[in-house]
């Protein structure tokens, strides 16, 4: 089943840690031990909160994994990165986000709700799902070039293709 992945980090060196993330990833929920395609390197503003901008990417994963043990495993690589939770919307060393799962269309349960109910909110997830396939659609059906333009206000800019982390 292929999942999507949103990665953030606005604490540390957080190119670094979005690699080390991705490898972990590759090793730990990859069908085939490998990451077939992520998006170029972001840095956004935060949204609805203050601190050093954040880098961020989206990668496409075929996993194994039920949406749950994915999840699980997300958690345990952001607290393995240091993540804390003081409060919402805090700075964090390392942010994974799983935005859809191919074995489950649509989730609704008190751990997790698929599609990312927020992913159309946050260009900082926008401009990379686009970027990979721009023919992406949205949970309303709307195309993700459409739903950037009510993200617009949204400081983003691309800082590296896709090269800045390697696939193999």
């Amino acid at each position: 089943m292929v999942a999507w992945i949103a990665l953030g980090a606005n604490l540390g060196d957080a190119p670094a840690t979005l690699r080390r993330a991705r490898a972990a990833l590759a090793e730990r929920a990859a069908s085939d031990g490998r990451v077939p395609a992520s998006s170029g390197l972001w840095r956004s503003a935060p949204v609805d909160a203050g601190g050093p901008d954040f880098h961020n990417a989206v990668l496409v994963l075929d996993t194994a994994l039920a949406p749950l043990d994915l999840l699980d495993l997300l958690q345990a690589i952001e607290a393995e990165h240091g993540r804390e939770r003081p409060y919402r919307n805090a700075p964090r060393t390392l942010d994974l986000d799983l935005l859809w799962h191919g074995g489950a269309v649509r989730l609704d349960s008190p751990r997790l709700i698929l599609p990312h109910p927020r992913l159309h909110q946050r260009a900082f997830v926008l401009r990379p799902l686009l970027e990979l396939d721009p023919s992406w659609a949205l949970d309303d059906g709307r195309a993700v070039a459409d739903a950037l333009v009510d993200v617009a206000d949204q400081r983003i800019t691309r800082t590296a293709g896709a090269d800045w982390m390697p696939l193999a």
